[in-house]
């Protein structure tokens, strides 16, 4: 380590969405899905994750048991990043 560095050093704690298993989260009834997302990304609360990566959905059956993510583009006419239960989690982290 080099204290006299402006390098980044620590980018945050993260965590990985893939394979289907946010679409569980995302069936959870309220309050609770509001409080597990609380403990998942809230500053000073919990894990306060700072760092998200999504799967990138293919609209093709995956190696999970829970589903595949649809595709964000279809076609070069059909675009929308409404589809899916990543893209709900990720505006969820914000």
């Amino acid at each position: 380590l080099d204290g006299t560095s402006t390098a980044r050093i620590f980018d945050g704690h993260g965590a990985t969405s893939s394979g289907g298993a946010s679409k569980l989260l995302f069936d959870y009834p309220e309050p609770q899905r509001g409080e597990v997302l609380d403990y998942l990304f809230l500053p000073g609360h919990g894990a306060s994750l700072q760092i998200l990566a999504l799967e990138i959905g293919g609209d093709s059956r995956s190696a999970d048991s829970y589903g595949t993510e649809p595709s964000h583009m279809r076609s070069r006419t059909d675009y929308s990043c409404a589809r899916g239960h990543e893209l709900w989690l990720l505006g969820e982290a914000r």
